[in-house]
């Protein structure tokens, strides 16, 4: 029997989350605030499975397969019979504790739920729901078609058997998982993020301007993206917010968001997303900021 999926959010992250489970053959939910939302991450879908097709990374089989497997589901009661929910919002705890509540209020008892929280503890999340027993994270990669790992994390609550389901979850998508213990930003995001953070810190404090550190790392670290290339790919605002969970869990100087972040998430220059990050997309070739 196929299984169903419920993916809230349909941004760049859950249009994503939904294209893997589509083609790996689950039957796809996906939700956002407004139906204009959903369709947007449909067509996104469309696009990427396009694109994997004229590569020959799938075949138009798989391609016309997995869109009729993805369904919009504009309320939350339409995900009464999904097996697994995963809430992919933005990165705000009071946004995804409010989706949670609604969502746990609609799910058959048996139906698991997960986070793709990129930092937020996993035990808080569960416990705002009717289930933390069956609450997990599923934290995947950006683009999470290209990118093959999915950090795994246990809330003090979650159970043996939600856990095992997730582990063969992630293996039936054909990707890579780790466990990391509940604890701030997780494994990834608690080393790539002060990466980031410090690689801001050094333009702040003029040691170098963005080409060159980007430079610096591609070409000393055998990096694929320099620190600014990427946090623009990431979002400044998830950067700050990621930073910000970190500085307030852990209480460490060394977390300190940078103001030079700060002043950018103020200006909205958020990166790839709005046009304008540590570079200026514009124009055909990004263009250094500062």
């Amino acid at each position: 029997m196929q299984q169903t999926v419920g993916i809230i959010g349909a941004g760049q992250m859950g249009s994503g989350i939904a294209q893997v489970f589509a083609l790996a053959g689950y039957k796809v939910l996906l939700n956002d605030v407004s139906q204009e939302r959903i369709e947007a991450g449909i067509a996104t879908i469309g696009g990427n499975l396009a694109r994997q097709l004229a590569s020959e990374r799938i075949d138009e089989a798989a391609r016309k397969s997995a869109l009729a497997n993805i369904a919009s589901a504009a309320n939350l009661t339409k995900m009464t019979d999904a097996d697994l929910v995963i809430e992919a919002a933005s990165e705000n705890e009071d946004v995804k504790i409010a989706i949670l509540r609604e969502v746990s209020a609609v799910l058959a008892p048996e139906a698991m739920i997960a986070s793709n929280t990129s930092s937020i503890s996993i035990t808080r999340l569960a416990a705002s729901t009717d289930r933390p027993e069956k609450f997990i994270g599923m934290h995947f990669m950006n683009p999470v078609p290209v990118m093959e790992l999915v950090e795994i994390i246990r809330g003090i609550a979650t159970d043996d058997e939600t856990y095992q389901k997730t582990v063969s979850i992630v293996e039936s998508l054909g990707k890579t998982s780790c466990v990391a213990e509940d604890f701030p930003a997780f494994i990834v995001n608690r080393i790539l993020l002060p990466m980031i953070n410090e690689a801001v810190y050094a333009l702040y404090e003029g040691v170098g301007s963005v080409s060159s550190i980007d430079k610096a790392m591609r070409l000393g670290a055998n990096h694929r993206m320099g620190p600014f290339e990427l946090a623009d790919f990431i979002g400044l605002d998830t950067c700050l917010s990621i930073m910000q969970v970190l500085y307030d869990g852990l209480g460490d100087s060394k977390y300190r968001p940078c103001p030079l972040m700060v002043k950018y998430v103020e200006a909205g220059w958020l990166g790839r997303k709005t046009g304008r990050g540590f570079y200026d997309y514009s124009g055909d070739t990004p263009v250094p900021t500062r």
